[in-house]
């Protein structure tokens, strides 16, 4: 008979052992003078594995099961002192790091009193050797934010044929229309390419937003379908008209659409599988191609550093290699202004700071007024094993404003009616404003370089849809390394669904 208190104890230290080996460890990085959280400080875990600290300083990771207890983990951040925590002794919730002093004296023996135009020169010749352009798989965790805002919303009803189109109609569509929403999306996967092509292999996602905001459109556009398809004829075309501006619309193929509504609905349902995987693709696509040293690329400032002044103005280290700070400005038209930190041996930039100055796009005419106003990125870089520097992680910003006041009319008309072609009409003034923010997240946890037979082998998995969240949810990402998320996305929680 098998002894169970010897059976007892050997399955308890079996699932202590693993759990040991399985390690998340979960803690904040701060400042050592001032107790301040340090945003985006490298945690290296081992060689090729580590993860940033998010805005709040915060991080989690998972310890690779083959390693030691007497093994440590390392902390690091630009300024600082690089600072080694061993897992035996345990991570404390807070880690403290100290600012490293800057010897001048060593700086000036490796930068030979370079200008600082001499030294964006120098940035700008060893871009090809310093990044890393070839075929290479990388681990990575995308999270992409967006927030709407109406800020302004007011409807005036000014006349109507159709009894249902009525100002009460008007009222309550206006009450129905969210003023705020929020839609988080979050991916792991491996990345497959280069600048030119790419595969996306995606391992888990999900999105987190409010689902009654779809509810409340669709109960208003069915309600809208309903009264469209009552009261106008199939062969009838409308003519919607904002002032001097018009169009046609063909009423019998919008009501064929709508007809076929669950015909058309299953086509979209099966084609959105694939759709994701698109959507993540193209979105770390531009991502990617906007890196500040790629050709034609909206944030010019390197490659046309003519018109920008750069100013030399410190000095700093990172991991024990001296660092040029060296912040720029438009000289005339140009959008942005930021920092550049240079490395002084071999003058890779392996980070920048920047945002926009001014508007990117400002179109104001006939009461349409439209900007593009928010354009701000962080990227840092990391060299690899091949001593290429590669992205690391990065984090841009993007806004847009929308602002629309102008009147609207809705026209039927039927040219097989005798006499006015005209058959009812719905006339509004609209005078409505719209922001939006959009936030991206990229960190890549591990990049290798691959041959062109390992990426033409490499395969995409279009059946995959992210996992819907209707508030943050801790465990979804258990067991993974992602950036740990903010304080908005952890307080978000959606309203109870719309019976």
């Amino acid at each position: 008979m098998i002894n169970t208190t010897y059976f007892a104890v050997f399955f308890a230290f079996l699932i202590m052992s693993f759990t040991i080996k399985a390690q998340t460890i979960t803690s904040k990085v701060v400042d050592k003078k001032t107790n301040q959280p340090i945003p985006y400080a490298t945690i290296q875990v081992s060689e090729n594995q580590g993860i940033i600290t998010n805005e709040e300083g915060r991080f989690s990771v998972i310890l690779d099961r083959k390693r030691s207890e007497s093994d440590s983990i390392y902390v690091s951040s630009m300024g600082y002192e690089k600072v080694g925590v061993s897992i035996q002794n345990g991570i404390d919730s807070i880690i403290y790091i100290q600012p490293k002093a800057i010897e001048l004296k060593s700086v000036f023996i490796s930068n030979k009193n370079l200008s600082v135009d001499e030294i964006i020169d120098n940035v700008k010749e060893r871009v090809s050797e310093n990044y890393n352009f070839e075929l290479s798989k990388r681990r990575l965790f995308f999270r992409e934010s967006e927030f709407n805002a109406i800020k302004k919303l007011d409807i005036e009803f000014k006349k109507s044929t159709i009894k249902e189109l009525n100002k009460k109609l008007i009222d309550s569509v206006i009450t129905i229309i969210p003023r705020k929403s929020e839609y988080y999306t979050e991916t792991l996967c491996d990345l497959y390419g280069d600048f030119e092509k790419r595969k996306i292999h995606i391992i888990k996602a999900a999105e987190l937003y409010d689902k009654n905001n779809e509810v409340s459109i669709e109960a208003m556009t069915d309600r809208m379908e309903t009264i469209f398809k009552k009261n106008v004829k199939p062969d009838s075309y409308l003519k919607i008209k904002s002032g001097l501006f018009g169009t046609k619309v063909q009423v019998d193929s919008i009501l064929e659409q709508t007809e076929n509504g669950d015909e058309i609905k299953d086509k979209i349902d099966k084609e959105d599988k694939g759709d994701f995987l698109k959507s993540q693709r193209r979105a770390l696509k531009s991502l990617l191609s906007s890196l500040f040293f790629n050709e034609g690329v909206m944030s010019n400032f390197l490659n046309k550093s003519g018109r920008y002044d750069f100013k030399l103005v410190d000095y700093t280290y990172i991991d024990d290699q001296s660092i040029y700070i060296i912040n720029f400005s438009p000289k005339r038209n140009e959008d942005f202004k930021g920092t550049l930190y240079v490395n002084t041996e071999d003058f890779a930039v392996i980070r920048v700071d920047y945002e926009n100055v001014k508007n990117i796009k400002n179109f104001k005419l006939l009461g349409i007024h439209y900007q593009d106003n928010l354009y701000r990125a962080k990227m840092l870089f990391t060299k690899g094993a091949n001593q290429k520097y590669d992205l690391k992680f990065l984090e841009m910003y993007r806004g847009e404003f929308f602002g629309f006041d102008r009147p609207l009319k809705v026209i039927e008309k039927n040219k097989h009616v005798k006499g006015k072609r005209k058959q009812n009409e719905l006339s509004i003034e609209i005078d409505a404003v719209n922001t939006s923010k959009r936030k991206y997240e990229i960190v890549v946890f591990d990049s290798q370089q691959l041959t062109e037979a390992d990426y033409q082998s490499s395969t995409e998995n279009k059946s995959i849809t992210p996992e819907y969240l209707s508030k943050y949810d801790p465990q979804f990402w258990k067991g993974y390394n992602i950036i740990e998320p903010n304080a908005a996305i952890k307080q978000f929680i959606a309203a109870p669904e719309v019976e």
